[in-house]
């Protein structure tokens, strides 16, 4: 790591200082996790390396404050943040949609989304982007034995589908899915 590089406890304290989430070193080590000893370390190189510069207050009390240095870095890792989250979205829709046109494939037309939760609504938006007005969408709290007209896709942890329900645990599938791909 170069001189001017930033380990993630360096960014994370720069996030702290420029949400003004802590005012004192005592604050900033309890939200950090780590002794004041290491949070008065990190707190003098990023001041070294012009991040954050401290305003006295008094005889005793001190302000951080982020630089513009220091705030252009918060912003280009929030954007990079941002970046690799939309491109991760991006990768469990293409997985959502491998196992979709499975089901449909399998002549699945009516899909059960069971759990209210984000990935039920990629899966919402993936089935309304991709099979138009030919498929069925309910969203459920619980599995029924009622199901056998559809495919029940399970978008909360901890439930198992019951024998003879056509049922794929969506979170077990694309945790399967990030695996592979992360061993290629």
């Amino acid at each position: 790591m170069g001189p001017d590089m930033l380990d993630e406890r360096d960014f994370e304290l720069i996030n702290i200082v420029g949400g003004e989430l802590a005012s004192n070193q005592r604050e900033l080590s309890h939200q950090m996790n780590l002794s004041l000893g290491m949070t008065n370390m990190v707190l003098r190189r990023l001041v070294t390396k012009g991040y954050i510069r401290i305003k006295q207050l008094n005889r005793r009390k001190v302000e951080y404050i982020l630089t513009p240095k220091g705030f252009a870095e918060k912003m280009r890792k929030s954007v990079k943040y941002t970046l690799k989250t939309i491109n991760s979205i991006g990768l469990i829709k293409k997985n959502i949609l491998i196992i979709l046109q499975d089901l449909y494939a399998d002549g699945a037309r009516k899909f059960y989304i069971l759990g209210a939760s984000d990935l039920g609504g990629l899966i919402e938006m993936t089935i309304r982007e991709n099979f138009k007005q030919d498929c069925i969408l309910v969203h459920v709290q619980e599995i029924s034995p009622e199901m056998t007209d559809g495919a029940v896709l399970i978008c909360r942890e901890g439930v198992r589908a019951p024998v003879g329900l056509k049922a794929v645990n969506m979170i077990e599938e694309l945790a399967r899915d990030f695996e592979a791909v992360n061993r290629a």
